[in-house]
């Protein structure tokens, strides 16, 4: 058994500098686009059980994909795409930052994939005054810091 082990460490690639790294549980790459997934289809408000139809799979199904429990291949993110309106490469948008990649399940995601972050997602960028941005920010700021 200690052969096999020490076998399975030598042959085994370490991970550079810039790569992604996985530790216990989902891989980064199959939580990032399951949280691509969720993010596009809350922003077309589509249920998952609307995108699970389209797909002919059961919404649970869509579930695991949003989790990244399970891995997406390829032709099913083709249709997922297609479904959502939106290239496959957006499910990818971002996986090269290196803090995107360890800040996966950071506080800042997990707001922006709550139902509050979905909505403030949506109405921010209709805002066109960038002094009205600013200044909401700046509320959203001090508020913070109150608490």
């Amino acid at each position: 058994m200690t052969d096999q082990l020490e076998l399975a460490a030598a042959t085994t690639p370490a991970v550079g500098v810039g790569e992604i790294s996985r530790g216990d549980g989902p891989h980064p790459v199959d939580l990032h686009v399951g949280i691509r997934i969720r993010m596009r289809r809350k922003e077309m408000g589509v249920s998952q059980e609307r995108l699970a139809e389209s797909l002919g799979i059961t919404f649970q199904q869509v579930q695991k994909y949003e989790r990244g429990a399970n891995r997406v291949s390829a032709s099913k993110l083709w249709e997922i795409a297609s479904a959502l309106k939106t290239p496959v490469a957006y499910f990818y948008d971002g996986l090269g930052d290196r803090e995107a990649a360890i800040g996966q399940r950071d506080a800042a995601q997990e707001f922006l994939l709550s139902s509050e972050g979905i909505e403030l997602m949506a109405a921010f960028p209709r805002i066109t005054e960038p002094a009205i941005r600013r200044k909401i920010v700046e509320l959203i700021r001090v508020v913070a810091d109150e608490i």
